[in-house]
Formats: C-alpha cells, structure tokens, sequence
C-alpha cells in the first residue's frame, strides 16, 4: 500500500511540475485542488501556493499588467492574492506591511542563527522553489508542517550567511526545541531535528515557498499598481541577496521577473532626496535590475525550447527561406510566443540600453544590445530579435561614427562585458547568463557600414518571415502590427543603402516586400524611388502610376513620373500626361511646386517641337514652351532652371541678345550651374569671339575638373583657335579623365542597370548633341544590350521610314516663314521619309549586311553603357581630330576602337565615311554615309557629307536632293545652305545658288563653335 501511494505522488508531482513549465496553469489548479483534498499535514500550504500562482498567472495572460488594466487587475486578482498570502505566515504578513515589530515577545517565534548551506551538506532535500533544485516528495504520510512561515529566509544555499544576524523561525512545538534553537547554529539543530522527526526537514521547503510566494505578490502589487508594496514584498523576499546558480525553469522565470519589477518600480517611485549622487545610484541600480532580467529571461526561454524539444537556431537556419516568393499566404502568428515571454520581460530586455542611452553612455548601450542580440535564439524571442536587431542598427546610424565606433570583439566572448559599476557578478561563467553563438565561422564585422547593413538585412529577412498575407478582417490588428515593423526596418534600410548608393541591394528588399504591401502607399513609393534610382526606369514608371493611384493628390510623384519619361524612356506624350496630372494637383491644392510644373511642361513641349518634322506643329510647341515657361517665371522668380531653359528656347531662336539676359539672371541666381555656364560658353562664341570663349570655359573647367562636356567645348575652341594639335591633347586628357571617372565603376558593375531595351537607344544617348559635332550628354545615354535587340530595333526604325518623299524646294524664299524656335535635335518620328521607298531598303539591306560580320562577334561591354557609350564618342572626336590634322592612320585606330565596343552606331560609320572622303575614296564614302543613313535617316552629318561626295562624284541632282533633304531636317545648318548653293552652282541655278549661300551666311553670323542642343537637360 505504501508503495502505491508513492507512485501516486510522483505522478502527481510530475504532473504538477509539467504543468507548471508548461504554463497551464487551469491543471496546475486543478491539481492542487486534488492535492489539498488530501488533508495531510502540511500539503495546505503548498496546494494554496500552487492555486495563489495558477490564478495569478492566468489572470494576467488574459489581462497583460499594463496601466489601463490596473483598475480591473484589484478586483481580479484578490483571490490570487487571498491564497498566496495564506503561504508567508503572519511574521511575513507583519513584515511586508510594516507591522512586524523586533523582539521576542510572546506572539512572535524566537531567533536563530540559520546556515541553509550546511543544512543541506549532508542531506539531499527536495524542493519547489527557487533555493533548490529538486522535488518535494508527495508521498510522505508523516508530514507535520511548521504552523508559521516567515520571511527569514531569503538566501540560496550558495548565499555567504552572517551568522551574527538572527533569523526569525519558528520551532517545531511538538519537539519543543526552542531552548535548542537558541543555544546552538542551524546545523545542530538541524541535525537534531533530524533525530527527532523526519519530517521536519522540510523546513526550507515551506521558507523556500514562502519566498516563491513573496515574489509571486511583487508581481501581483505590480498589476494592481502598487509599486510601492511591490518593493515591500521584494525586499522581504531577500531579492538582492540572491546567488546566481542553477535554477529550474519556472524559478528562472519568477527570479526575472522579479528584478524586472523592481527596475520597473524603482522607475516610478520617486526618491526622497531628489540628489544628484541618489539619481547615479538609482540609476545603476536600476540598469543592473533590467541586464539580470534580460539574461534571466534569455535563458529561460532557451531552457523552455529544450523542453519542448525545439531547436533554438532554427530561425537563423531558416533565413534564407524568407527571400523566397511563395503563392501560399501564412496565417499570422498565434501569440503564444508573446505569452510566453510576457510584457514584463520583453519590456526589461529593452529598458537596459535605453538606460544607458539616457544616462549617456551610448556605448555600453551599444554593447548590451550585443549582448542580447549574441544569445542563441529561441522559439520566443524571434519577434524581440527583429526589435532589438532594428533599434542597434538605428542607435549607429544616429549615434555613431566612424571615428568613434568600435567593432565587436572576434569570437563575442566580451560582447557581455557589463561595466563594474553596473554589476557584482563574477568573472567566470554565470549560471544566469544566457548560451551565446560560437564557433570559428561567425562572421564578425569590421566597421558600422558592415554592422548596420547586417542588421537591417537580418532584420528584413526576419520582418518578412513574420508578414501577414492574409487580408481577412480578423487578422488586421495583426497585419497592420507586423507591417509597421517592416516599414521601420526597410526605411533604415532606405538611409543606410542609399548614403553608400547601394539601389540594387534596396531594389530586392522592395521586390520582397511587394507581397505584403498591397494598397500600401510607403513601400510603394520608396520603390518607385529605389527603382528611379537604380536606372530601372520602365519598371519605376510602372510603380509610380500604382503610387499616383494610392496617393492622387500628390503632384511630386507625377513629376517624378514625367522626368523619367523625359530624360530616360523618350515618352515624351506621357510625359506631358504626368504634367498635367501634376498642375491639376497643384491647382487644386495651391501647392508650392506649380512653378515646377509650368517647367516641366515647358521642357517636355520643347522636346515635342524636336520631335515634330512640320515646322507649323514645331512652331506652336516652342510658343507654347514659351507661355509654360513665363508662366514658371512668374510662379517662382527665383528659380535658376526656369532662367536656364528661357536662355536656352531664345538661344536655340538665334534671339541671342534674350538668351544672354536670361542666362546671367541664371547664374546670378546659381553662379556654380554648369549648364549655365556651358549655355554662356556657347553665346560667347556665337558672337565670334573665340579667345574669350576659350577664357571662360577654362575657368568653369577649374571650377568642374570633372565636366566631360565642358572639356568637349574646349576641344572645339582651342581647334579653332590654336589648331588640331592643341586640341588633340584635350581630348587625350578626356581619355584619361574617362578612365579615372569610370574604371571603378566598370569593374564593380559587371551587370547593365539600365532599363533602355524598349527605347530608340539614340534618341537620348550621348551622340545626339544636334548631329553637328555636339558635346557629349552621358546622363542621357542609352544602349542595346544584346545582339537581338540591336537587329530588331534597326529593322523596326526603317520600316517605319519607309514612306514616299515629300519634295522640298531649294528656293530658301519658298520655305515659307522659318520657325521662331528651331532645335537641332535627336532623331524624329518622321512625317515623311527624305528618300524613296526603294532607297531607303536598299540602304538598310547594305548596313545590315555590313555590320552583321562584325556583330557577329560582338560581345556586349560589362558594366553601364553609358560609360561606353561616352568613350566611343570620345574616340570619334579625336579620330575627327586626326583627320582635320592629316593623321589618317591614328584616325583609323580611333575608329576602330570604338567600332570594337559598339559597332552599330551610325556615329562610327560615319566617321569611316569621313576618313575615306579624306583619301578622295568618294565611292566608298558614300557606302559608309549610306549605312549611317539607313540606321538613321535623320543623321543630319551623314545626309550633308552624302550630298557633298554626290557633288564631288558630278551626281548634281542627287547632291541637291540630299542636300534638301538634310536642310528639312535642320534649316538652321549653315553648311548644308552653303554645299547646296554650290551644288546649284553646278546646276547653273546661279539665283538660288546665291540665295542659299546668303542664307549660309546669315546662319553663320550667329552660330556657335558647337550648336545650342549641345547643352544637355538639367533637372537640377
């Protein structure tokens, strides 16, 4: 029978020990209750116990102890309170209310000296609380509890025990071992005890109960409010006096959140002296309270999923996974793991470096949330790593430089280092303290750049995991909940990626986030900006039309929208959509950016008038530039770009004495704009005077070392004022400059990061400078990528032009008035081709069969192809260069290097064009003006060279046409008007003749060294 009424209590134990871990606290009463039915002899006492923590605990999972549920806590928790105040005894009870008197009177128990250490050195005593580690056995029939409990005992059995200061106990009447207790140490009347009767050595166990008691009525005073009596009850309890040793796992909970209130407590109860030395010391202590909290709480939870059996690096393992895209939609989390670790705890573990932060000391905050962040992680603390991971990344980039950052230790053996002030713990390894990560292959990082982004990559990874994808009404607290995390991470993301212009990376955490951020208007707008950013422009017009639906009265993004267009995608009708978009957002709103939209329109209708080949639609597109402009102007007088683009439209009208006014309103509102300073440049020179020209572009080149367009202006003056060879050096310097402005960029960007495959790669790429020996404009260069895409948009460019000639009088009087604005521009949609139908094909079948050999091993430059692009040009203005100064075999290398990186350009056929007509190789010079035509009808260059070999071969009308032909496409070319009055000339059309040469001259009188489309568009 004795037998199995052991069995039957270690199950029960067991049973009650499980529930308890496991936090079940509904069985964990309803076994007490069967414990308490028993009715033997000291069981009351720990059944009260058990039944005062399970209705205290699952009260306050169902209502967190938080400020707006102290009200409801009063009344909820007074039967918690009733059972766990029945396990102190009454000299507790005295003591935690301030009622306890010293002495030794008749209602209190007398003093002894107790030394639990020596206590249990020769017997192995089971326990429930925190003093010990082992069970207390339930079978037991002899049990005579000890009628009073008290506070005295509030050591480990590790605590060093001053043996002159008494502890209150109550001695066992039946024995009557009073006089005993008072002439001898704890371990003579302990053993004696243990002589007398045996059950009497669960003594420890009923104080060991009692202090679990006390500190389980700190936490209840903390819900109710109470701070105050939540001190009482720890200072009863012995809370500072505690050792660190092993603890079990629910122990190891109690003694956490025991140091948690107290710092939380310390927090709101004032001091008496408000010193400054009282703040330090108040301070410290609390900061000492919350790190044994948050190590506590650590290995707790790492103690709770090796019960559970739950592998605690999982999470870390399973990173990786939360880049993948998946169809399936994750329920949100059921926040058990929120229960488990409680608001109290999840709130100590972040309160220590905010201590420190406050208290100055940012970099001992710093090493605490190393710390932390050091342990091995567990099933509960995956959403708390995401918080503490995102709050260090964000205390670097605010708090940090790079002079006074100092990098983790390798190994992470002194990521944990508390400073001496701030802690008594030992320097060996403490039972409190949490598992950390080691080994060999932790990566360890070297500076606050690595820090920073391996904390926000690890934080994103983990806000991605955590994503709620359902949209179901019931889970919004919950969606809304984890977005907000997400958001934080990914705009900390956003500074640190973008200061160091890493958009590629921003532009995969974006496309991560897309899966969760449906009519979620912040993350859709900072990836339309990553992508703006990185040159993915298709993709970013695509995402601001979805940003321009979540946010219709935002005009910045239209702007955004029409500036894409614009400089990059050549939409220039979509463009002026989004303009319009955006005025109609102004004007609704009366918002500071309408002057910014009047020129934006008026930049986008001057590009229309390019594109126009009828000169009465190009004629009205420059009027109403003009009107959107002056419109801007009034709007905001003091904006430098308006001033610009207005010099810029009277410039490309010949109204040369306006353009000058506006350019120096220009610069007098910004004097370092260096497309103002170019414009400038370009004025000077059309009035001839080439040496200052050549005076003021030098002083812009000291001012911008770096301008490639300057220096391409400069090239050109000291050509006209010193010869070829002065200039051949300049362009070695842009040579030299090329390589030092892109080698880096070239080697570190293997992979193209435009987004031009669907564009006409010369309508805004650098060669387009007017056709007319133009500068350079690599912020608006472009380039096929692949073979296939150079085959496919060659063929599709002359099908299209493929339509019958409209013919065009030489008869410069027969013109009709010329436009007021005219812009030598890109290449046009035509209105009508310049050749017959039958010409222009047998043109694109020769240029294709030409360059098909050498496509044929074409392979594409690595890197961006703008920088290629510019180096091609570069190469052609110095083979010009060469051929002007008779060096025809340096001229041919030129070319040949730049065929070598792109050699379908129109560019570079006619260059070789240029070169054979050097040699008097007339027949193969019009093979090569005929190739770049058929890439390009519109080649203003190619078309007038063309007309001057048909003249030179006796071909005197197909001179003239060709001639005609390229005056269509610019009026304003003074040396098509001049080859073309020659080649009447030949004609015997001597009345025309003289009237296109007139015309040549009056052209000629007030054009430039390069032409006004040569300045590039500004957006800034």
């Amino acid at each position: 029978m004795s037998g199995k009424t052991n069995i039957r209590g270690n199950r029960l134990e067991t049973e009650i020990e499980r529930s308890r871990e496991e936090s079940n606290w509904k069985k964990v009463i309803e076994l007490a209750e069967h414990l308490k039915a028993r009715n033997q002899p000291g069981l009351e006492t720990l059944a009260n116990f058990l039944i005062g923590e399970g209705k205290l605990e699952s009260y306050l999972e169902e209502n967190p102890p938080t400020e707006s549920n102290v009200q409801r806590a009063r009344t909820g928790l007074a039967d918690a309170r009733k059972y766990l105040m029945m396990c102190i005894g009454e000299p507790a009870k005295k003591t935690t209310t301030g009622d306890h008197e010293s002495g030794t009177g008749h209602d209190s128990p007398p003093q002894v000296t107790l030394d639990p250490v020596h206590a249990t050195a020769g017997h192995r005593r089971p326990s429930w609380g925190i003093t010990g580690h082992h069970r207390l056995s339930l079978s037991s029939t002899n049990h005579h509890w000890l009628p009073w409990i008290t506070t005295g005992l509030h050591r480990s059995p590790h605590a060093s025990i001053d043996h002159h200061r008494p502890l209150q106990f109550i001695t066992d009447p039946v024995n009557n071992s009073q006089q005993l207790a008072a002439e001898h140490r704890w371990p003579h009347l302990w053993n004696e005890t243990l002589r007398t009767r045996k059950s009497s050595i669960h003594v420890i166990d009923l104080l060991e109960v009692s202090l679990d008691a006390l500190l389980l009525l700190s936490k209840l005073e903390y819900a109710v409010g109470d701070y105050e009596g939540a001190l009482a009850h720890l200072t009863a309890a012995g809370l500072d006096q505690l050792t660190e040793k092993t603890l079990p796992t629910r122990s190891l909970r109690i003694v956490a959140e025991s140091y948690a209130i107290k710092g939380l407590c310390s927090e709101r109860v004032p001091l008496p002296n408000n010193s400054k030395y009282q703040r330090a010391e108040k301070s410290e202590k609390m900061i000492r309270c919350f790190e044994l909290a948050g190590d506590l709480t650590l290995l707790y939870l790492q103690e709770q999923d090796k019960l559970t059996s739950t592998p605690s690096t999982h999470s870390l393992q399973s990173l990786p996974a939360a880049t993948t895209t998946g169809s399936t939609s994750p329920l949100p989390p059921s926040g058990l793991e929120n229960k488990k670790i409680g608001v109290i705890l999840e709130t100590a573990l972040q309160r220590a470096p905010i201590l420190y932060m406050k208290a100055g000391q940012l970099d001992k905050a710093i090493t605490r949330y190393r710390s932390m962040l050091a342990a091995v992680e567990s099933t509960a603390t995956q959403h708390l790593r995401l918080t503490l991971a995102r709050q260090l990344a964000e205390v670097l980039l605010r708090g940090c430089s790079e002079h006074t950052y100092q990098p983790p230790t390798q190994g992470g053996k002194h990521l944990d280092e508390r400073s001496k002030s701030s802690s008594s713990l030992k320097s060996g390894e403490s039972p409190w303290k949490p598992q950390n990560y080691s080994g060999t292959n932790l990566f360890v990082p070297r500076n606050i750049n690595e820090e920073i982004i391996l904390l926000l990559l690890i934080s994103e990874a983990m806000a991605v995991r955590e994503a709620v994808l359902s949209q179901s009404p019931e889970f919004k607290n919950a969606r809304v909940h984890a977005f907000d995390n997400a958001t934080a991470v990914y705009d900390l993301l956003c500074i640190s990626l973008a200061r160091r212009k890493q958009f590629k990376i921003l532009i995969e955490v974006f496309e991560r986030a897309m899966k969760f951020s449906h009519e979620e208007s912040h993350v859709w707008q900072q990836f339309g900006l990553a992508l703006a950013c990185g040159r993915k422009d298709a993709r970013a017009l695509l995402v601001l039309q979805e940003v321009h639906r979540l946010l219709p009265a935002q005009p910045h993004y239209c702007l955004l929208a029409a500036r894409l267009c614009f400089q990059q995608l050549a939409k220039i009708d979509e463009g002026l959509e989004w303009v319009e978009k955006a005025i109609k957002c102004c004007e609704e709103r009366m918002s500071f950016l309408s002057a910014r939209c009047y020129l934006y329109q008026g930049m986008g209708l001057m590009l229309s008038a390019n594109h126009d080949q009828r000169h009465s639609n190009s004629h009205t597109l420059r009027a109403k530039a003009l009107e959107s402009l002056t419109r801007a102007q009034q709007l905001d007088s003091s904006d430098h770009l308006v001033e610009f683009y207005l010099a810029l439209l009277y410039a490309q009208n010949f109204h040369l004495v306006e353009a000058m006014h506006h350019v120096k309103l220009a610069l007098y509102l910004r004097s370092d704009h260096p497309h103002s300073l170019h414009l400038l440049i370009l004025l000077i020179s059309a009035q001839k005077d080439y040496e200052e020209a050549l005076e003021l572009c030098e002083a812009a080149l000291k001012e911008y070392p770096d301008d490639l367009h300057l220096m391409y202006v400069r090239a050109s003056l000291e050509e006209a004022v010193f010869g070829g060879e002065v200039a051949l050096l300049t362009a070695r310097r842009m040579l030299t400059l090329w390589q030092k402005l892109y080698k880096e960029q070239l080697s570190s960007d293997t992979t193209d990061s435009q987004s031009y495959h669907h564009t006409n790669h010369d309508t805004y790429s650098i060669f387009n400078m007017s056709d007319k020996d133009a500068a350079p404009n690599p912020a608006e260069s472009s380039a096929p990528t692949s073979m296939g895409i150079v085959f496919s948009e060659v063929v599709s460019l002359n099908l299209r032009l493929l339509s019958p000639t409209i013919p065009l009088d030489t008869n410069p009087e027969k013109l009709g008035p010329r436009p007021q604005l005219t812009l030598d521009s890109p290449p046009h949609p035509p209105t009508a081709s310049v050749h017959a139908e039958s010409v222009a094909a047998s043109r694109v079948e020769q240029a294709l069969s030409e360059v098909a050999s050498s496509l044929s091993s074409y392979q594409p430059k690595p890197g961006p192809h703008q920088a290629w692009l510019l180096q091609i040009q570069i190469w052609l203005l110095t083979a010009q260069l060469y051929i002007k100064t008779d060096q025809l075999s340096e001229a041919a290398h030129c070319i040949q290097e730049a065929s070598s990186i792109f050699p379908m350009s129109h560019h570079i056929m006619f260059m070789k064009g240029l070169l054979h007509e050097k040699k008097n190789e007339f027949h193969e010079a019009q093979t090569c003006y005929q190739n770049a035509l058929a890439i390009n009808p519109y080649h203003l260059k190619s078309l007038r060279h063309l007309g001057v070999v048909y003249h030179f071969l006796g071909r005197e009308r197909l001179a003239e046409k060709t001639l005609a032909d390229a005056i269509k496409v610019d009026p304003n070319d003074h040396y098509s008007w001049e080859t073309m009055g020659e080649a009447l000339t030949s004609l015997g059309q001597l009345d025309s003749a003289s009237n296109c040469l007139q015309r040549a001259i009056d052209i000629e009188a007030k054009s430039p060294i390069l032409p006004f489309t040569s300045v590039p568009f500004c957006y800034e």
